[in-house]
């Protein structure tokens, strides 16, 4: 249900990439202002193809998705972002042969006036990106190309930011980097949607959690209840996991 305190809701979404062939089939979501809210389950379970038809990539076949309590569905992706959400892919998220200030600049691309300050605000909160803004980024690690990707995308200062498999790939000490930054920018009052493999890392972060099977939202919880449910811990956070 539409409210106040949502900033986000998505209600009874079929959705999926060939006609009559729905992978999404009728999923609920919900995220309010500042919230950081974890999508997890199994591979297929549709978790990158809610991302995707959120940001406009994906025209739902059935249901609503509002933002800001206006409908969304329909919209181009461009369009979107001007209502105030952005969207990290999980691959192909920076421009490789453009540096890491440039990439920030083109971030910016629907803002008038000096990006200065904006640049500045974005380096202070990974100071690692100021050291090397002149580094081509097809040259950075992946762990760095996701902390540009997402400064990229926070240059528009968007109220939403939809993150996609943002560990992928990553070893775990790069996968502990990127989750405290994705920390960090939930600190500052940005709505975080974290679709994550990293069942339980994610859920240590989120202030809500939904799980996904076959296209459809089968639990949903806070963090910790997500990680403390037997259910969801047999079944999606491996069977010998207890909870700790």
């Amino acid at each position: 249900m539409t409210t106040p305190e949502n900033l986000l809701v998505v209600e009874n979404v079929h959705a999926g990439y060939i006609k009559d062939l729905d992978i999404l089939q009728g999923i609920n979501f919900r995220i309010a202002p500042g919230e950081l809210v974890v999508v997890i389950g199994p591979n297929g379970a549709g978790k990158s193809t809610l991302a995707k038809t959120i940001f406009g990539l994906l025209t739902p076949n059935q249901g609503s998705i509002t933002f800001k309590g206006k409908s969304i569905v329909g919209l181009r992706s461009n369009q979107i972002v001007q209502q105030g959400m952005c969207y990290v892919p999980q691959i192909k998220n920076v421009f490789a042969a453009l540096n890491i200030e440039e990439n920030l600049e083109m971030g910016a691309f629907v803002r008038s006036g000096s990006l200065t300050e904006l640049k500045e605000k974005i380096y202070t909160m990974f100071p690692v990106l100021k050291k090397r803004r002149k580094q081509q980024a097809g040259t950075l690690s992946g762990g760095e190309r996701q902390m540009l990707a997402m400064g990229r995308a926070l240059m528009l200062d968007p109220d939403l930011l939809v993150l996609d498999e943002p560990s992928a790939a990553l070893s775990p000490i790069l996968v502990a980097s990127v989750f405290e930054q994705i920390k960090a920018v939930n600190s500052l009052g940005k709505a975080i949607i974290l679709v994550e493999q990293n069942a339980k890392k994610a859920l240590e972060l989120a202030d809500r959690g939904y799980v996904l099977e076959s296209g459809r939202d089968r639990f949903e919880g806070t963090g910790a209840d997500l990680l403390n449910d037997p259910k969801v811990g047999e079944l999606y956070l491996g069977a010998a996991y207890k909870g700790d």
